[in-house]
């Protein structure tokens, strides 16, 4: 979509967003001359943006322009800013500022991924995107778009369209902000240039009625969203109705979450007239106004024509596991596919692609295939044995010596080259688990396959003297396991070089509507049906069995499932493995308050810079975490806004 820029905007325009002054003059009035450039210097711009069609569109592509880049690593919070990849030292061409924040550097002074003034990486590049102006700009479109006199060739039909998607960016933006910072101030409607300073201050609002003023939002949007988009030629991306249902569905579910549903640790979290921020009173009927949304949701997104995606198969001779494999890794990159029920094409998967992928074939520069993206030890032992429950459950399958070695036969050619020497705890795996890691001696099926199928294909060799090894400064894997999950299959090597096809971010998948309801459901009402039904749909697509029959015939705890506890444990893991490396973890763990947990724990890997089997495949500490609770849980503010605007308070801890 196109982004637009403003060139000036006179002192006479009537709205300028709250934020001018309650977070430091983020969009003063010399910032300000970056949003529109449609027409010469000495016209008022924003008289003009709304005279007609094609001038009020670029307004509403702008609006667009403000939607996080997630697929993009460095500017997706969820990604680098927990446990779940991690990423050279020498931070060779891959500055992140998750990753600092990861490592124990967030602060308040110049807070990293700042997403409330647009800095550190938050929200998109060159520091133009801090989520107050695009909620700035999404005021201005409303209230001019509202205004029948204004637009005058605009369809009523489009007009109550473009009304309803800027409504629910509007929605979105907050949210963002929402589950970054907690409670936080409410814009709904530009403050003019010349009221008081004292109204332009304006405080954060209590969180359960900033989820109230965001789903209503959200509702008011609904109405006038297409279910589907038509024209697909030139309006993919755009908001549909089960976008902003499933929403509404994440906003319900953060609500009813631990970290803000009865948490004590929030109970002196007040404004400076006393009120609380944060309810410490826990409410479980927010569970169930949850599980409907999500249910809701659901419903829109299947009659829209969702669906779990497969893989419809190729011209290749491939075996089944691989079709499984494409199924599973494909659900992600293939552009458009019926799973995605949010694509966004404001941020393509390309750098993204190259820093996961390991070099498979010499030649070709070093900065084709960076192998930066590491998953840890810990995110490789997360993910199933092949009877579908947890390794230390596994009471079929040893894994007490998970770190010894074991060469791989030819029944497990598909995943692990034949004869190949690597650890026992990459045998015997669930189909998820070769789907999103690579590893050394892992197979790595992609279009160009030197055979034209999947018998003696790619294979990573990750140890220090070999193609993916450790050799190049900051070009490597840190710990030994790369994300083949978000390398689209049709990667190719040639002597012309390499070629990645990339594709649209999947903001949400259906699979995530699905645990969504699973999990609310179980907290709401136990082990019933539905949270089987929907969770059984993901692993039966992943090639497990259902959680009942697995449990039973492989788990040393075969009665888990059968308490709301357990199957909570059961939803917990499945929503990380099926969600790895999408930016959900780091969220999921601090909704549940597990992240004081999880995020303290050493980060390790295999010994990646030794060239010798038996060297390398000894478990390294490469950095102890230090998440500091409750203090970590919520981003904090930056201080100089604190100071322009006393109304605001600092969140706990910072």
């Amino acid at each position: 979509m196109k982004n637009i820029t403003i060139n000036k905007i006179k002192d006479s325009v009537r709205s300028i967003v709250v934020t001018l002054c309650f977070v430091s003059a983020i969009c003063t009035m010399p910032a300000c001359k970056k949003y529109l450039d449609i027409v010469p210097d000495n016209v008022a711009t924003i008289d003009n943006a709304f005279t007609m069609r094609t001038e009020a569109e670029k307004y509403l592509f702008t609006c667009y322009s403000f939607l996080p880049k997630d697929g993009d690593p460095f500017y997706n919070v969820g990604l680098l800013s927990g446990d779940e990849l991690w990423v050279p030292t020498q931070e060779w061409d891959f500055v992140s500022y998750a990753w600092r924040g990861a490592r124990g550097g967030q602060n308040a002074a110049n807070p990293y991924m700042n997403a409330w003034n647009g800095n550190y990486q938050g929200g998109g590049p060159g520091d133009n995107f801090g989520l107050w102006k695009g909620i700035r700009n999404c005021n201005i479109f409303l209230e001019n778009v509202k205004d029948e006199s204004k637009v005058r060739d605009l369809r009523p039909d489009e007009r109550a369209r473009w009304i309803a998607e800027v409504t629910f960016l509007k929605a979105y933006y907050h949210y963002y902000l929402l589950r970054m910072y907690g409670p936080i101030p409410l814009v709904d409607q530009n403050i003019d240039i010349s009221a008081p300073e004292d109204d332009v201050r304006i405080k954060r609002k209590p969180f359960d009625e900033c989820v109230a003023y965001i789903s209503g939002l959200i509702d008011e949007s609904t109405t006038n969203l297409p279910p589907i988009i038509t024209d697909r030629t030139t309006e993919l991306g755009r908001i549909t109705r089960p976008i902003a249902l499933a929403v509404k569905a994440k906003l319900l579910l953060l609500a009813a979450s631990p970290l803000f549903n009865g948490n004590q640790d929030y109970t002196n979290f007040k404004d400076h007239d006393g009120v609380n921020l944060i309810s410490t009173v826990y409410n479980a009927t927010k569970w169930k106004s949850a599980a409907d949304a999500a249910k809701v949701a659901i419903d829109a997104a299947e009659q829209a024509g969702a669906a779990l995606y497969k893989f419809p198969g190729s011209t290749f001779k491939l075996s089944d596991t691989t079709n499984l494999q494409l199924t599973l890794r494909s659900s992600i990159t293939e552009r458009w596919n019926t799973e995605h029920v949010w694509a966004d094409p404001n941020t393509r998967a390309n750098m993204l692609q190259r820093v996961a992928m390991p070099k498979l074939a010499s030649g070709g520069a070093s900065g084709d295939a960076r192998m930066q993206l590491a998953a840890p030890l810990k995110i490789a032992e997360m993910f199933y044995s092949s009877n579908g429950v947890p390794i230390n459950e596994d009471k079929v399958l040893n894994f007490s010596n998970r770190y010894s070695l074991r060469t791989a036969v030819n029944k497990e050619r598909f995943y692990i080259k034949v004869g190949y020497e690597t650890a026992r705890v990459n045998f015997d795996r669930e189909p998820r688990f070769y789907a999103a890691l690579g590893f050394d001696g892992g197979v790595w099926y992609k279009y160009d396959s030197p055979s034209n199928s999947d018998e003696n294909t790619w294979v990573v060799e990750g140890k220090y003297t070999q193609l993916a090894g450790a050799t190049h400064v900051g070009f490597y894997n840190e710990t030994g396991y790369y994300i083949k999950k978000l390398v689209d299959w049709n990667m190719t090597n040639s002597t012309n070089g390499v070629s990645y096809r990339d594709y649209p971010w999947p903001q949400i998948r259906l699979a995530d509507l699905y645990l969504m309801y699973a999990e609310a459901l179980n907290e709401s009402q136990g082990p019933v049906n539905d949270v089987f039904e929907y969770v059984d749909r993901i692993r039966k697509r992943a090639g497990l069995a259902g959680v009942v029959e697995s449990w039973n015939s492989f788990s040393n705890n075969p009665n888990k499932p059968t308490t709301k506890d357990g199957l909570r444990e059961i939803i917990h893991q499945e929503r990380g493995i099926e969600l790895a490396f999408e930016g959900s973890r780091y969220w999921d763990m601090k909704r549940w308050k597990k992240a004081g947990e999880v995020f303290n724990q050493t980060i390790t890997g295999w010994s990646v810079f030794q060239a010798n089997t038996l060297d390398y495949y000894r478990v390294r500490t490469i950095y102890t975490q230090n998440f500091v609770a409750p203090r970590d849980y919520l981003a904090p503010i930056r201080n100089y806004d604190i100071t322009v605007n006393p109304k605001l308070v600092q969140n706990p801890g910072w």
